[in-house]
């Protein structure tokens, strides 16, 4: 079930003959209600499984939808490639997708016991590789800036003594351990292990840095006019997608005897829509995981694409100390 997929078609704008890219595939939803607004669709999924769902729909639609099994962190090769550049709109639907939260085996979630796994391409190190070999700083670090989680050094204390007598293979077991360190009250909804999982998720998928490049790509590859749409779950992507939107929709200022005019770039982006659009109520009735769904859009100028300051965008950290230099 696509989230916020009125207000997300509204600010997409999908018109016959467009070529709109959605960079995070998964089930196919957004693609398909751009498909029957009339626009044509290139889907990018790193997911193995998206592909497969594609194909189904490529049956209805034929040519209209290209898919690419890639990253769109990527977005503007791939569309430069696929012949599609410039792109009429881009939409992004950030992080985990309903598919592969509700499959135990890909180890998503702890509300099923399943494989300690969490990545999306099914290639390279697991979230048990993580917990398993990484320190007790390093996972420190993890728990702290990608889950926000306040009790991390003890979370990671509890799992450092614990893998040394059995290592960690299962999701449920992993929740359970965290669980016992953090406590959990009667009332309390949110499972003590969400954000240690939302963090080892992040990690091993690399998904503030995809999200990140992908901001940058779009920018990169869309037509002067054309749209970006970005949907998120929790408040580090939110920030990130706020803060791009407000540093490159800012207008010079007239400047004043105090302070001079701010010699900034021209805008690349004017705002479609102020501030974050969440559900509305008959949404969150239908449904509740829409409930942290917040969309982002902006409409492309004719400006040249600007320079990223990585720490300027809110990353955290060991994220944006990466980054080439600070820059990307």
């Amino acid at each position: 079930m696509p989230v916020l997929l009125a207000p997300v078609l509204d600010a997409l704008d999908p018109q016959a003959g467009q070529w709109v890219l959605d960079g995070t595939f998964g089930f196919g939803g957004y693609s398909e209600a751009i498909l029957k607004a009339g626009a044509n669709v290139l889907g990018v999924d790193r997911d193995p499984e998206a592909a497969a769902r594609a194909a189904v729909l490529q049956g209805v639609y034929g040519e209209r939808l290209a898919f690419v099994s890639g990253c769109f962190g990527e977005l503007a090769d791939i569309a430069e490639a696929a012949g599609h550049a410039p792109l009429d709109a881009v939409v992004l639907d950030i992080g985990v997708s309903s598919m592969q939260l509700d499959e135990a085996e890909r180890g998503f979630s702890f509300m099923n016991d399943g494989p300690l796994d969490m990545r999306m391409s099914q290639s390279g190190a697991t979230a048990a590789d993580v917990v398993i070999s990484y320190s007790e700083t390093e996972l420190v670090q993890i728990f702290r800036e990608l889950g926000e989680e306040k009790q991390a050094r003890r979370i990671a204390g509890a799992i450092l003594a614990r893998r040394g007598v059995t290592p960690f293979s299962r999701t449920l077991d992993l929740a359970n351990v965290i669980e016992r360190v953090v406590g959990r009250k009667p009332q309390q909804k949110i499972h003590p292990a969400t954000r240690v999982f939302q963090a080892l998720r992040i990690f091993v998928n690399g998904e503030l840095d995809e999200l990140v490049d992908g901001l940058v790509a779009a920018e990169k590859c869309l037509r002067p006019g054309g749209r970006l749409v970005v949907v998120t779950f929790h408040s580090l992507e939110d920030r990130i997608v706020k803060r791009f939107f407000q540093e490159r929709s800012k207008t010079r200022s007239g400047g004043s005897r105090y302070l001079p005019e701010e010699d900034i770039p021209d805008p690349s982006f004017e705002m479609l829509v102020k501030g974050g659009v969440g559900p509305d109520d008959e949404e969150l009735e239908r449904n509740p995981r829409a409930r942290s769904a917040k969309m982002r859009a902006g409409l492309r100028t004719d400006a040249a694409p600007h320079e990223l300051d990585a720490r300027g965008l809110g990353l955290p950290r060991m994220l944006a100390e990466s980054r080439s230099g600070g820059l990307s």
